[in-house]
């Protein structure tokens, strides 16, 4: 090839062209040359060289008048920018691009077009290359044109880009990243458009991009053109999919959300307009549609990761459907730059100690908490209004914000997804953002003092005024890791991402009950047997939240399964527990529909409860759907590292039944490495170890249910709960001895409390004992991981004093 090459075709580029054509088109080329081959649909099209570049300055004699014109710029204030900026831009628009380069690219867009049978539309993009550092991507500064038609329009979109290498933002990035303005040359990509404005489009991760976490691919689409979604205009769908999964072509959609997606680009339709694009409000029925079906997200799934695994590392890539032939297409791909190569060695965690007035929630981007006064900006031109420390609250944010954005503490948007150009930018500077609120703006007020917390999992809420919160450093390399072993105890599956990265072995508790009365909300008898249903309003609301399911029942498994498997896949390979459900009688009455199946009782937590409900014929149709949420993630999702736990089994032969009725159910004991763990919660329990250990797989020890039923308590009465203390001697003689037992019969062990974290010497007992795991709740984790530690270290005899009844157990 020669040096005057002024086109290249994707076929002709890969990776090692960087200096060529820059990151996105020679990043392009890779993917059409060695993935198509994959079965990966990647646009044709092509790209105007660096060479085309320097001819389009040399002939127009452009470089000293730039040179001289941009060493006038006040890189301190910047104070002249925007003159400069467009004295600069009009010596480009004014030039004439040289007829060599004309030729090129009006013989490169015939052969383009001769490779289709209709009249193609083109999307005309920068790709910026530095001649000395090839691997900058100057992402976002650059300008794009989409639905361009024709030879002529191509040409002015061409010239365009060369004239976007010096928009205001464009000059300032360089300067502040120290690039020579006159070595940085600009190719224009010019790829034929998929007719996603008939369909939908949108972005993935190879990571997730908030916490880095390497198990899963997200995504993220939204109808229409994804300019909206890669732009933050519009509240995406956002789908997880497990990697392990995607390999095993298995189901990996492990978790879906639905979007917003309150706007639609399409093509102008206007016969006069050479090109270009239009917003419309998207209607409402496809607003309550998904625009992807699972089968279509898991192919995307997978192609992104064969793009991972091509390039060696996590990446950003974008994809589109065509609407004509319902094709999926990749059509961007690039490096992720915020978590790729770190290793994370501490984490700095916040937790509200206080709530106040909510004004508006969104998507949580970050784990910060911060306070100041809300600035309320319609555009950048507004930005001298922002004061640092303050917090920055707009519609929607573009590369002309990343000025104004860096003084902002924490940033606020009505639009916009995880993958919006305001997420994008709080993760580079390190602070917090709630996107996608849809009306922060209008119901914040200019001037206002407000909290923002992004530390409550994956919604982040905008307070009214100052609140109090706790700040705590967590230093991973300083952590010991002790023998026995730490899990976690976890309600809520938005946080599983985040407390991922604790140092714990896994999850010793997933308490099925939050996912019920959070995303599910309805009794699962009501849907079982919603044609009996008598409450009318509760019909209605049953009916609206399960529109979407071929099947009532359907809605419950789904839902049950994706907060189930969220948590296993951010787990993975760790364990992962979920106990079964455990509503009392009162609880279940409190879900939509649940008054009806449920009888009314003196003492709910003594009756209608745990594994009595599984086999009775009052609710086993209800348990059915439990175990197919459970047997979806194991068999379907791969995520074999759940196991399940039956609580508040009070007989042996009550357990029997439950693990034969779960075998009919589908959840067969030792099936694909299946272990079923029994709560060792009552007395009944400890007395008849040995014969329980016949049944199940294992024990948790519940420490709260046994304490209140060894001392005859109840622990919800202000009157006796005094007397409620895990460290009773009657209480330390039941763990002992069915520690003691269940390790006798080869069957493991664990307890699910307080208590170890909050005494040193409840867990150094615990530790003598030969207990194998504690779960604790996140705050308390690494407060009883130090006690554990410090327990297993202490040599016989120097217990504390206050350890002194333990010997006794």
């Amino acid at each position: 090839m020669s040096q005057e090459a002024f086109v290249l075709f994707f076929r002709e580029l890969a990776n090692d062209k960087v200096a060529l054509v820059g990151g996105k088109n020679a990043s392009l080329g890779e993917l059409f040359n060695r993935l198509n081959a994959n079965g990966i649909n990647v646009p044709d099209g092509f790209a105007t060289t660096a060479s085309a570049y320097w001819r389009f300055l040399d002939e127009n004699r452009l470089r000293e008048p730039l040179t001289t014109l941009l060493a006038t710029v006040d890189a301190q204030e910047f104070s002249n920018l925007q003159e400069v900026g467009a004295q600069a831009r009009a010596l480009l628009r004014n030039a004439t691009l040289p007829a060599p380069v004309v030729q090129n690219i009006t013989d490169a867009y015939h052969a383009l077009s001769a490779e289709y049978t209709h009249d193609i539309q083109v999307a005309v993009r920068s790709s910026a290359t530095a001649e000395d550092l090839p691997q900058a991507s100057f992402a976002g500064q650059h300008d794009s044109f989409l639905n361009v038609r024709g030879v002529q329009p191509v040409l002015h979109a061409c010239q365009e880009c060369y004239v976007s290498l010096f928009n205001d933002r464009a000059i300032k990035y360089r300067l502040q990243n120290g690039f020579d303005h006159m070595q940085v040359a600009l190719s224009v990509g010019v790829q034929t458009m998929v007719r996603s404005d008939l369909a939908s489009a949108g972005v993935a991760f190879t990571i997730e991009p908030e916490t880095g976490h390497e198990n899963l691919v997200y995504l993220t689409g939204s109808w229409g053109l994804g300019e909206n979604v890669v732009q933050g205009a519009v509240n995406p769908d956002e789908y997880y999919l497990f990697k392990p999964a995607l390999r095993h072509h298995s189901r990996a959609l492990v978790t879906k959300k639905l979007g917003d997606k309150a706007k639609t680009m399409h093509y102008a339709v206007d016969e006069h307009q050479l090109a270009g694009i239009k917003n419309t409000d998207t209607p409402p029925e496809r607003r309550e549609a998904f625009v992807l079906t699972d089968a279509e997200a898991e192919q995307l799934g997978r192609w992104c990761l064969q793009i991972e695994e091509h390039y060696g590392m996590p990446m950003d890539i974008e994809w589109a459907k065509d609407g004509l032939n319902n094709e999926l297409y990749i059509v961007q791909a690039r490096p992720e730059t915020i978590h790729h190569g770190r290793r994370v060695v501490s984490l700095h965690e916040y937790q509200l100690t206080e709530k106040g007035p909510v004004l508006a929630t969104g998507k949580a981007v970050g784990n910060q908490i911060a306070v100041g006064v809300a600035r309320i900006l319609d555009s950048p031109a507004d930005g001298h209004r922002l004061q640092p420390g303050d917090i920055l609250v707009t519609d929607i944010t573009s590369p002309d914000w990343n000025t104004v954005l860096r003084k902002a503490a924490v940033i606020v948007t009505n639009k916009g997804g995880r993958t919006s150009h305001a997420a994008i930018v709080a993760r580079e500077l390190g602070v917090s953002a709630v996107v996608g609120t849809l009306n922060a703006t209008e119901k914040i007020k200019d001037g206002q003092l407000i909290t923002v917390s992004c530390a409550e999992g994956d919604e982040g809420h905008v307070y009214a005024g100052q609140l109090a919160w706790e700040e705590s450093d967590i230093d991973l390399q300083q952590v010991k890791m002790p023998r026995t072993k730490p899990l976690l105890i976890l309600a809520d599956p938005d946080r599983a991402l985040h407390l991922a990265r604790y140092p714990s072995q896994g999850v010793g508790l997933l308490r099925m009950e939050f996912a019920i009365n959070n995303a599910i909300r309805v009794h699962p008898m009501a849907l079982v047997a919603f044609d009996q249903l008598t409450d009318q309003k509760a019909r209605e609301t049953i009916m609206k939240l399960t529109e979407r399911y071929a099947s009532k029942p359907e809605y419950f498994i789904d839902k049950l399964a994706q907060a189930i498997g969220l948590v296993a896949a951010a787990f993975y390979p760790r364990e992962v527990i979920v106990r079964l459900s455990d509503f009392k009688t009162n609880e279940y009455a409190n879900l939509i529909g649940g008054r009806q199946f449920e009888p009314a009782e003196e003492n709910p937590m003594l009756g209608f409860r745990g594994a009595s409900r599984y086999y009775s014929p009052q609710y086993r149709e209800g348990f059915r759907l439990e175990c197919a949420a459970l047997q979806r993630v194991r068999h379907e999702m791969g995520l074999t590292n759940v196991k399940v736990m039956v609580p508040f089994c009070r007989t042996v032969a009550e357990g029997q039944k439950v693990v034969a009725l779960m075998e009919e159910f589908g959840l067969k004991r030792g099936e694909d490495g299946l272990e079923i763990y029994v709560m060792a919660e009552i007395p009944s329990n400890v007395v008849l170890a040995e014969e329980f250990a016949a049944v199940f797989d294992g024990f948790s020890i519940g420490s709260n249910d046994l304490t209140q039923l060894t001392l005859g308590l109840d622990r919800d009465s202000a009157i006796v709960s005094s007397l409620f203390d895990e460290r009773n001697e009657a209480v330390l003689r039941m763990l002992a001895q069915v520690i003691r037992t269940a390790k006798a019969c080869g069957r493991p062990i664990g307890l699910c409390g307080q208590a170890p974290s909050d005494y040193p010497e409840f867990a150094q007992f615990l530790v003598e004992q030969g207990i194998d795991s504690i779960s604790f709740s996140p705050d308390a984790l690494l407060k009883g991981m130090a006690n554990m530690a410090a327990a297993e270290q202490a040599p016989p005899g120097e217990r504390p004093q206050e350890a002194a009844a333990f010997e006794r157990a």
